[in-house]
């Protein structure tokens, strides 16, 4: 864990120094967001403000993590992980703010591309002896065979597009996943997996040093190249730890993001009318009042409380 804070630190001090050299590059290449015309009118002055700026904490993770070592093929998979879905991410961004095609890539290629890359994902952690069997809170370790490879896919999936559906204010997904990849970090550290607490630990760091310049009033955004990535490779860490189930716990606030635009959609077309003000979540308490930062800082509470308790869970089934 000593050697993981060194990861933390470093992480966090290349995020700093990366983003100081690369938001104003991106400024200058014109790769400001381009803002939904059906958001909350107040986010009309977001518009102009550089996105992509997920390769800041990606760059600063990656050489923490790799010059710090233990240089192990997990290590790998799950850079992997985060830069594959990233680089999807980059593809998406680069339509929207570039082509200015606000909806980005079309939703199959979308669909088609991360299956792909979760498929691969999930065979490299079975081909590194990550077996098929899954932790069931509450009841004991289950084979799951063949079947492993949907629920490891259906991890890796839901928490890239989670995360994405969170990355709608300033700060929040940047900052909601810090406790969840403490989590799993200390999740890894009881199990003495020394690569990923130093994955983990990196990713923190360089989250931490990336909110200096997307907190309200965000300098830059993370973009789908940084969401994706980061949901990606907690979906990943998940996987690894063997505590894929215990994502839906740790990372509750996604979850609570997802549902709210899945249940947005349904009762719209079942009843004709909305249950919300606006999904994802967070924006229907933008519209109830609420200031951008206090929503920021309550679902970062939020996010902590998940991870803590999917920390007792896991103490609970050791």
């Amino acid at each position: 864990m000593t050697v993981g804070v060194g990861h933390l630190v470093t992480a966090w001090v290349l995020a700093l120094a990366a983003g100081a050299l690369l938001v104003p590059v991106l400024r200058r290449l014109k790769a400001g967001q381009v803002v939904r015309s059906d958001g909350p009118r107040r986010h009309a002055e977001k518009a102009g403000t550089p996105t992509m700026g997920g390769v800041i904490f990606l760059l600063a993770l990656t050489v923490a993590a790799v010059a710090w070592g233990p240089r192990t093929a997990g290590l790998y998979l799950l850079l992997f992980s985060a830069w594959s879905f990233g680089l999807l991410g980059w593809v998406d961004d680069f339509l929207k703010v570039v082509l200015r095609r606000p909806l980005g890539l079309r939703g199959r290629h979308k669909v088609v591309g991360q299956a792909v890359l979760a498929a691969a994902i999930v065979a490299a952690a079975l081909a590194l002896g990550r077996g098929t069997i899954v932790e069931v809170p509450g009841y004991g370790p289950v084979d799951l065979g063949a079947g492993y490879w949907l629920l490891g896919m259906l991890v890796i999936l839901a928490g890239a597009n989670a995360v994405n559906l969170t990355d709608g204010l300033d700060g929040l997904a940047a900052g909601a996943s810090v406790p969840s990849f403490l989590a799993y970090g200390l999740m890894a550290w009881t199990l003495g997996e020394d690569y990923l607490v130093t994955f983990c630990l990196a990713t923190v760091g360089a989250l931490v040093g990336f909110l200096r310049y997307n907190v309200y009033p965000a300098r830059v955004f993370m973009g789908d190249t940084g969401a994706l990535a980061l949901g990606a490779a907690l979906g990943t860490a998940a996987v690894l730890t063997r505590a894929e189930l215990l994502l839906v716990l740790i990372g509750g606030l996604y979850v609570a993001e997802a549902l709210s635009v899945i249940l947005q959609v349904f009762w719209f077309h079942v009843f004709g009318r909305r249950i919300l003000r606006m999904s994802p979540l967070h924006h229907h308490f933008e519209l109830s009042g609420w200031p951008e930062p206090r929503v920021v800082e309550v679902f970062w509470a939020c996010s902590a409380l998940c991870a803590f308790g999917g920390l007792l869970v896991w103490r609970g089934m050791g």
